[in-house]
C-alpha cells in the first residue's frame, strides 16, 4: 500500500518521450529530427523533467503516474535517465506503463553531426530493472505482459495496463501504433478486479492506448483493438475510472452505452502547455483537474537566464502552432501561390483549431464556431481539403462538457 490516508493526490502525466542529452550533439541530424516531430520538444526534456520532480518534492503527491511513451523511441539510455530523474523522490512514488514507442522500438536511435546512429532497445525484462521501484510497489504482477496492481490506499486499488505490440527481440522495424490487452493480460486483469471487490476496493485504470474513440475521425490504431472485452470487464466489476494518453490530446469521455467508466486522456507533456492531472482521491469521490505546469519556480539561477526556458509555454505553443501550421501551408502554397496572406491564414486558423483540441480548451461558443465556418480561411480549407471536413468539426465542442475537469462519485 503506498499511503494509509484515506485522502491523498496523485498527478499524471504521458508522452513525456524524453530522449536523454546523452543521445545527441543539438547537430543536424538532431535538428532534422526535432523540425519533423510533430511538435514535441525534444531539446529540454531533462531539464523539465527535473523541475517536474523538484514541484514533487515540495508538494509531496503519493504518486506520479506515467500513462507511457515515456521514450522518444524506446533509447534504453533514455528510459534510465528518466528513472534517474525521478530518484530523488521519497514521499512520492513514480508508477510507470509501457508505451507504443517504449518496447523494442526499431526507431531507437542516438545523433552525431549529420548521421544517426542505431541505439540500445529496451526490452520487457530491462524495462522492469530499470523501473523497479514501480514493479516493487506492485501487489501483484502479470508473469505475460508488463502489467502490474497496486494498492493506492485502504480504498482504491490501480491496475497498470501493458497496451502495446512489440516482439520479443531487438528489431529495426518502425514501432506499432496499435495497441491490445490480449487475452493472457484480460484474465489477469479480471483476478485483479474480483480481488479488488472482494476486498471492498475501488478500482482504477492506467494504459497508453484508449478504451475510447475520443475523435470520431481519428481514433484508428489509438483504441484498443480489443477495448470491448475490457470495456466488458469494467462493467462486471463496475470500474468507473480510466486513464490513457497516445494521442497526445486533453480529452474527457463519460459513460458509454453499458460501461460506466470515465476515460481521462492526457495531453502529451512534452509538448503544447506540459498539462498534466492532479487527482485527489477521497473515500466516496475523486476529482480530476487539468493543470499546466509553470516550471520557472522550480529552475535554478543558471536555468532562468535562458530565454527559452523562462519562457517555455510560448516556446512550446510556437513550436506545435509551426509544425502544424507548416505542413499544411506547404501544400497549400503550390494552389494559391498569389495569395499568400489566405494561405497565412489557413494554416494558423488549422494549427489553432488543432492547438485547443489538444490542451482540453475547444469548448466554444455555436456563435463563435459558426464565424469560424464563415471565414475565407475555413471555407477554403475544407474546398481544397475535404480530407479535414469532418475532422476540423470534431475539434470544438459546443455544449457544457469540460475536458479540463471531472468529478466520479463512487
Amino acid at each position: 500500500m503506498i499511503t494509509e490516508d484515506l485522502n491523498t493526490e496523485f498527478w499524471v502525466i504521458s508522452d513525456t518521450h524524453l530522449i536523454a542529452d546523452s543521445l545527441h550533439d543539438n547537430g543536424q541530424a538532431f535538428s532534422r529530427m526535432q523540425k519533423t516531430s510533430q511538435g514535441k520538444d525534444l531539446y529540454y526534456q531533462e531539464t523539465v523533467l527535473t523541475a517536474f520532480m523538484r514541484m514533487a518534492q515540495e508538494k509531496k503527491p503519493a504518486a506520479i503516474i506515467v500513462t507511457g511513451d515515456v521514450t522518444f523511441n524506446g533509447e534504453r539510455v533514455s528510459a534510465e535517465k528518466f528513472a534517474q530523474i525521478f530518484k530523488p523522490l521519497k514521499e512520492t512514488k513514480l508508477l510507470v506503463v509501457p508505451g507504443n514507442h517504449d518496447i523494442f522500438d526499431g526507431w531507437a536511435r542516438e545523433f552525431h553531426g549529420k548521421k544517426q546512429f542505431f541505439a540500445g532497445e529496451i526490452s520487457p525484462m530491462f524495462w522492469k530493472s530499470i523501473f523497479s521501484k514501480s514493479y516493487r510497489c506492485a501487489k501483484n504482477k502479470d508473469s505475460n505482459s508488463l502489467a502490474y496492481s497496486v494498492q493506492l490506499n485502504p480504498n482504491y486499488f490501480l491496475l497498470m495496463l501493458d497496451s502495446n505490440y512489440y516482439g520479443k527481440e531487438e528489431t529495426t522495424e518502425a514501432p506499432h501504433t496499435r495497441g491490445a490487452i490480449g487475452k493472457k493480460q484480460l484474465k489477469w486483469i479480471e483476478k485483479q478486479l474480483k480481488y479488488a471487490s472482494e476486498n471492498n476496493l475501488q478500482s482504477i485504470i492506467f494504459m497508453h492506448h484508449n478504451l475510447y474513440a475520443h475523435n470520431p475521425a481519428v481514433n484508428h490504431g489509438y483504441v484498443l483493438d480489443d477495448a470491448t472485452e475490457l470495456q466488458r470487464l469494467c462493467s462486471r466489476y463496475n470500474v468507473k475510472l480510466a486513464f490513457s494518453g497516445h494521442i497526445h490530446a486533453q480529452n474527457i469521455l463519460g459513460p458509454q452505452g453499458t460501461t460506466p467508466t470515465t476515460e481521462i486522456v492526457t495531453s502529451s507533456f512534452c509538448s503544447n502547455d506540459q498539462g498534466y492531472g492532479v487527482v485527489r482521491i477521497h473515500q466516496h469521490h475523486i476529482t480530476y483537474v487539468r493543470k499546466t505546469f509553470d516550471m520557472n519556480k522550480y529552475l535554478t539561477s543558471e536555468e532562468k537566464e535562458d530565454y527559452t526556458l523562462s519562457h517555455f509555454h510560448e516556446y512550446l505553443e510556437n513550436l506545435q502552432l509551426g509544425s502544424i501550421a507548416a505542413e499544411l501551408m506547404q501544400s497549400d502554397l503550390r494552389k494559391n501561390h498569389n495569395s499568400l496572406d489566405l494561405v497565412r491564414s489557413m494554416g494558423n486558423l488549422f494549427a489553432r483549431m488543432n492547438y485547443n483540441f489538444y490542451t482540453g480548451h475547444n469548448n466554444l461558443k455555436v456563435s463563435e464556431l459558426n464565424k469560424i465556418h464563415k471565414t475565407e480561411a475555413y471555407q477554403t480549407l475544407i474546398k481544397q481539403h475535404p480530407e479535414y471536413r469532418l475532422y476540423l468539426k470534431t475539434l470544438y465542442d459546443t455544449s457544457n462538457h469540460s475536458n479540463l475537469q471531472v468529478k466520479i462519485r463512487y
